[in-house]
């Protein structure tokens, strides 16, 4: 029988947590010197501890019935995105030098900056270099830090274009190609069919979907202690006039997409852009949304600009345990290679287009049979080339710009603010962030 604790931080716990922190350099660290936590490593003699988020508990309970030869604990945490439940615990371990999971799958990709500061994650290059060398090099680019791989990437999540087809055709409109006409037909769409929406901005992956795909410099690494941060480079000031202009004709629903209502919300979804997963995921597995309507093209391009720039939404981190040894490693390395790379996860269960590329293939195929989109072949066909329109400055750090978005622009337009002052607020919070957790925070390289 599986074990499934789901991990909680009550105030003392926190309180605990936030002191160990402070004693590690954890989380206010930031840029500053080592603040890894040293131990032995240990061998536990082959039971492995596995840290995963709900929708990846089948990966591991797949993992178990495929290796019943290996003695297995599963533990479920805090699946939402941005938050510190799990950095929290982390904190707890590195005062304690013991305790830490053998493997996680981390909420949020944030969390393996932190994660590699600590030096809790292993050197993948090193340990298994057959799995680092499946991927294409800008699928794993996130994990690349301080000149390792220091993860593993379960799915690719670059943004496409997804759009209504039947209610596009139904209206008589013509699908974006660019930013400029998305803007112009959300603006018409909002005008002529009130209750209609293109897009979402109260979720942690909204500032993804907009800044990362103008290549707005949120998330620059300069060197491990400056990050850039300028939200008045022309690449984020196109972005915000954008948002300024949809926010102002109610083209955007203020709520996010794991709300409890975006099921609801999600049925008057016209267009957006949006990560591959969201077709299997959001339309197909969550919202329910009608077999044959959606569909998915190329990304769109900015004026000036010869080829489409869109984001990246997730793409789940996997991390291995630098604190191991013996059989506990070597079980621990199995288990690595089965949830990058085994169709029993990455094609039968796994609702996103698998990052490691052997996967990709058998995914679509399979996909394919399921028929979902008002035409499948082509929208499956935007997938894979999508990860080459994602901007690679953007960079994992110690601040979540996701979680600075929904405590500020979210927040704002929830209330009734304009998109301006929401973006003010989101720019004053991030460089203050950048700068608690120890960056020395420059507008240009």
């Amino acid at each position: 029988m599986k074990t499934r604790k789901m991990l909680s931080v009550t105030t003392a716990m926190a309180a605990v947590a936030l002191t160990a922190i402070a004693m590690t350099g954890c989380s206010s660290g930031g840029g500053g010197g080592s603040t890894k936590a040293t131990s032995a490593q240990t061998d536990s003699g082959g039971k492995i501890t596995v840290w995963v988020d709900a929708p990846r508990v089948p990966a591991a309970d797949a993992f178990k019935k495929a290796h019943p030869e290996i003695p297995i604990n599963i533990v479920q945490i805090d699946s939402t995105v941005g938050a510190t439940t799990t950095q929290q615990h982390f904190a707890q371990f590195d005062a304690a030098k013991k305790g830490w999971p053998d493997a996680i799958f981390f909420p949020s990709n944030d969390d393996v900056a932190w994660a590699a500061k600590t030096g809790y994650t292993a050197n993948m290059s090193k340990e298994t270099p057959d799995l680092v060398a499946g991927y294409t090099k800008t699928s794993l680019a996130s994990c690349f830090i301080d000149g390792a791989y220091r993860c593993l990437r379960n799915d690719a999540a670059p943004d496409v274009f997804w759009y209504n087809a039947t209610l596009l055709k139904q209206w008589g409109y013509t699908v974006p190609t660019t930013w400029a006409e998305y803007e112009s037909l959300a603006v018409k769409i909002a005008k002529d069919h009130p209750g209609y929406i293109s897009g979402f901005t109260g979720d942690a992956y909204a500032p993804n979907r907009y800044l990362w795909a103008s290549d707005c410099p949120t998330n620059v690494s300069v060197n491990p202690t400056t990050v850039m941060i300028n939200l008045k480079d022309p690449k984020c000031t196109r972005a915000s006039s954008l948002l300024t202009n949809l926010t102002a004709a109610k083209a955007l629903s203020t709520a996010g997409i794991f709300d409890a209502d975006a099921a609801k919300v999600g049925q008057k979804l016209v267009m957006s852009p949006g990560a591959v997963w969201w077709g299997d995921y959001l339309f197909q597995q969550t919202w329910k949304l009608p077999k044959g309507t959606m569909q998915a093209t190329t990304g769109l391009t900015w004026p000036g600009e010869t080829k489409p720039m869109m984001g990246d939404e997730g793409g789940g981190l996997w991390g291995m345990s630098s604190h191991i040894k013996g059989k506990e490693l070597a079980n621990t390395k199995i288990f690595m290679k089965f949830v990058a790379s085994d169709p029993a996860w990455q094609v039968e269960l796994s609702t996103g287009l698998p990052a490691i590329t052997s996967q990709q293939q058998p995914w679509l195929d399979k996909q394919a049979s399921d028929d979902f989109y008002a035409d499948t072949a082509a929208t499956l066909a935007t997938f894979v080339p999508a990860i080459d329109t994602v901007p690679t400055d953007y960079a994992y750090l110690l601040y979540d710009t996701g979680g600075e978005w929904t405590s500020t622009v979210a927040k704002d337009l929830a209330a009734g603010s304009t998109f301006e002052k929401a973006w003010a607020d989101f720019g004053t919070d991030l460089v203050a962030k950048a700068k608690a957790v120890g960056y020395t925070v420059v507008t240009s390289k």
